[in-house]
């Protein structure tokens, strides 16, 4: 198995703009905790983060690709739990149906995150120390606010255990401990 710095350098190959490097970065570390919550797996879970991505700047024309072309990238190099998960993620599009409590988290933490990156924008320093956990809420209950994010997916995390508004507060948090590391 792929080791994170092997992985990271797998993100610089592929991914070029430092937004989606970030944006990959705040993924990892929201799975990461998630794992530590739920007792699983840290470093899967992590690299799931970090690498689900992998092929955003190939198949940004073309998001029926999306998580296809990562998935034969690490299909060698990660286990077939995560390689799934990967390709759940974009589940409208591939063949894998989310079913592990690593799928929904992924899709789950993967809308959050853009939530959160969305509501950023919101404020009045558009830093993410000033987003707080009540903002984002009122952001996620409006659904004319970043109407592409589906809400859905961020309700995911009911069925892995943690309730919507501790979801949104955990991610939140989770980010503003790294906002210096991330630039956000």
């Amino acid at each position: 198995m792929i080791n994170r710095d092997e992985a990271f350098i797998l993100i610089k190959k592929y991914l070029k703009d430092e937004d989606n490097i970030k944006y990959s970065l705040a993924v990892e570390a929201i799975l990461r905790e998630l794992a530590n919550i739920l007792e699983r797996n840290e470093e899967i879970w992590g690299l799931v983060g970090l690498l689900h991505n992998l092929d955003y700047e190939y198949t940004s024309s073309d998001p029926e690709k999306r998580g296809t072309l990562s998935a034969q990238l690490l299909e060698d190099l990660l286990p077939e739990r995560a390689v799934n998960a990967i390709k759940a993620n974009n589940y409208t599009h591939t063949d894998y149906i989310p079913t592990t409590s690593l799928d929904k988290s992924l899709i789950a933490v993967d809308a959050t995150a853009r939530l959160i990156v969305a509501a950023i924008h919101t404020t009045a320093s558009k830093k993410l120390t000033d987003l707080d956990h009540e903002r984002l809420m009122n952001k996620f209950l409006d659904s004319s606010f970043a109407s592409r994010i589906n809400r859905n997916k961020i309700q995911l995390c009911n069925d892995i255990g943690i309730d919507l508004e501790t979801f949104l507060k955990l991610s939140l948090d989770i980010l503003k401990e790294k906002s210096e590391e991330l630039n956000l």
